[in-house]
């Protein structure tokens, strides 16, 4: 049984060690919404909001979700009884429209919650809660592979010797962020520099129109560059002109923003929007709702990867555990701790082996990482404690 008594909330500031820059703006250092979650017989777990500060990637953000959590959604789950974390899900759900992330980084952290009270990893919990795994024997990845992301460069030249350095340190697939105009000439240049053995895909955090026929022509273009992927072209919405792209396409489309549900999943799919999706829990309200997608893509023999909000060793965590699931076979933006941050919030920090593979903890219960509290008491700059009773700042 679940019986959540308390969330503490913690906002903390943490700089990244450079300026991640897309076609959405640029990032120099994150605002960090965390939850402390404390159930009635003292088991705690902690979770991360991967909203942003601006709503420049989703209407959630860290301000948005601060005000939902405390507000309206916190007050529904303290003082209850619930089964499992889905019961806690459909709590959250109820009557809630939107506010996807703050209801995941309640609903995540009690996945954990309970996983880290029956003393088991989290990733076996979250296989455990996939029909399409359970059906077909499927067993935990023991390591996941492991992509980065590489944000817009100042010219062509420092965008190979950033792809160049971060193939040598072993990363499986690099992904550019590309936008009008910061498209063509830079991918090329990487092709050329670096050969055709490289897995690279872009990203474009819809930036572009079917209406501009100078964004059709840089598209066709990036088709013929031997991509694994473009990712989320057009408008986070429009999944009807996504399957008017990919009819003309050879290059799989990959869907991040549209993808806000399992059923947006079978919308895209009965559609031809997309041929790959990247699932983030947070985008979809969280690991509940993150299964069925995963469970549904497998079905219809759509891969998929597990994508990054620049989170701190605690989201990373969650998001290792999700991409030991079966149907995610392509690597996922799974960075090693040092990649953004000089200092993590966790212990150990995570690491990445010479094969660009990142260890799934299965020998310990819970996220499998220990939270650096110390740190964080540093670091937060609001605090607020939520009970079933009252809320104290």
């Amino acid at each position: 049984m679940i019986h959540l008594e308390r969330i503490v909330l913690r906002e903390i500031h943490l700089p990244l060690v450079e300026p991640f820059q897309t076609a959405g703006g640029t990032v120099v250092a994150r605002r960090v919404l965390l939850l402390e979650l404390t159930d009635a017989d003292g088991t705690t777990a902690w979770s991360e909001c991967v909203a942003e500060s601006l709503p420049s990637y989703s209407a959630d953000t860290v301000d948005t979700c601060w005000l939902a959590i405390t507000e309206w959604l916190a007050p529904r789950v303290l003082g209850s009884t619930f089964d499992t974390p889905r019961d806690v899900h459909e709590a959250l759900d109820r009557n809630v429209r939107g506010h996807a992330m703050a209801r995941a980084a309640i609903e995540m952290g009690v996945w954990a919650l309970v996983a880290q009270r029956a003393g088991r990893p989290l990733a076996e919990l979250l296989l455990e809660g996939s029909r399409f795994a359970r059906n077909g024997g499927a067993v935990l990845r023991h390591d996941v592979a492991t992509g980065i992301a590489v944000g817009m460069q100042r010219d062509p030249a420092a965008l190979v010797a950033r792809v160049d350095a971060a193939r040598a340190r072993g990363y499986q697939r690099v992904r550019i962020k590309v936008g009008p105009g910061r498209d063509v000439e830079y991918v090329r240049a990487v092709r050329e520099a670096l050969g055709d053995t490289l897995s690279l895909g872009v990203d474009a955090n819809c930036s572009y129109t079917l209406a501009d026929a100078e964004h059709v022509r840089a598209l066709a273009e990036l088709d013929g560059l031997g991509l694994e992927f473009i990712e989320q072209p057009l408008a986070h919405d429009d999944l009807v002109r996504h399957a008017e792209l990919q009819r003309r396409l050879a290059t799989p489309i990959c869907l991040d923003e549209s993808i806000t549900g399992a059923a947006r999943v079978d919308d895209a799919i009965a559609l031809g929007s997309g041929r790959m999706i990247n699932l983030k829990p947070g985008r979809v309200g969280g690991f509940t709702e993150a299964i069925t997608v995963h469970d549904h893509c497998a079905r219809a023999g759509i891969p998929m990867w597990c994508g990054g909000m620049l989170e701190t060793g605690i989201g990373r965590a969650y998001n290792v555990a999700l991409a030991a699931l079966p149907n995610f076979t392509f690597p996922g933006d799974l960075s090693p701790s040092a990649r953004y941050w000089a200092r993590d919030i966790v212990r150990p920090e995570w690491t990445m082996d010479a094969e660009g593979r990142v260890r799934v903890p299965l020998d310990r219960p819970g996220i499998g990482v220990e939270v650096d509290t110390g740190m964080i008491q540093e670091l937060v700059n609001r605090e607020v404690v939520v009970t079933a009773t009252a809320s104290t700042r």
